[in-house]
């Protein structure tokens, strides 16, 4: 359908002018009314009618855009946790929360296997299996727990071991990614990053499944806020 508005001449009606922007292989148009000429009589329902046609225009325009980055950035994540996932797979001949469960254990809170289920969002019985696995390959230990009704799990030497591999072994799979970005492109992309996390609403549980698979050793102040009721 030929455009509306082009049909206008910038002598007799107000001027749709375009300023056409080259992005991420697409063109995005910037509208914007100038100026009319003001020795002819503008007809206000036609022009009512015009700014409706822009403002319709770009808010399709504005909408396409935000689909395809979200499209693009389910990509990323998707390639990200199959990269994660295969390291994982590697070091440990396990995927699934089994990577997790030791980077979450290896804090030293000394955790107990309700609390380790509410981080890695599993049933009870599926937690027991998976501290009954990482027990018997002499990667956890159960211990007394603080106040003695509940064991406690931590980390053994080997745990510690293979937790390091873990964390090294996700930095290392997901640098690739960033390889094609120069500096300053990878400054601006923390810089989002840290801005679209510390949007997000969640509370503390939700914010350690979140990141229960992150090194605090580099990310130690976390951007993501959480609900201080729920650490209580």
């Amino acid at each position: 359908m030929k455009d509306a508005v082009s049909s206008f001449s910038p002598h007799s009606a107000p001027v749709l002018y375009s300023q056409t922007i080259r992005g991420q292989g697409r063109l995005v148009k910037r509208i914007a009314l100038l100026r009319t000429d003001a020795q002819e009589r503008i007809d206000p329902v036609r022009c009512a009618h015009i700014v409706k046609l822009i403002i319709v225009r770009g808010a399709h325009i504005n909408g396409a855009m935000i689909d395809r980055t979200a499209n693009l950035l389910g990509v990323i994540g998707l390639a990200v946790a199959g990269r994660i996932e295969d390291t994982a797979r590697d070091i440990l001949s396990h995927a699934g929360e089994t990577p997790a469960a030791l980077v979450v254990i290896g804090h030293g809170t000394g955790p107990s296997n309700d609390q380790l289920r509410r981080v890695l969002g599993l049933s009870h019985p599926g937690t027991v299996r998976l501290v009954d696995r990482l027990v018997a390959d002499g990667l956890v230990e159960r211990r007394a727990g603080r106040d003695r009704r509940a064991i406690a799990l931590y980390l053994s030497d080997r745990g510690r071991a293979v937790r390091q591999d873990l964390l090294k072994g996700r930095l290392a799979a997901i640098r690739p990614l960033l390889a094609p970005l120069s500096s300053p492109e990878e400054a601006q992309l923390a810089a989002l990053l840290h801005k679209m996390l510390a949007s997000m609403e969640t509370t503390d549980t939700e914010r350690r499944t979140l990141c229960r698979l992150c090194d605090d050793r580099i990310c130690s102040d976390c951007p993501i806020p959480a609900d201080e009721l729920a650490k209580s």
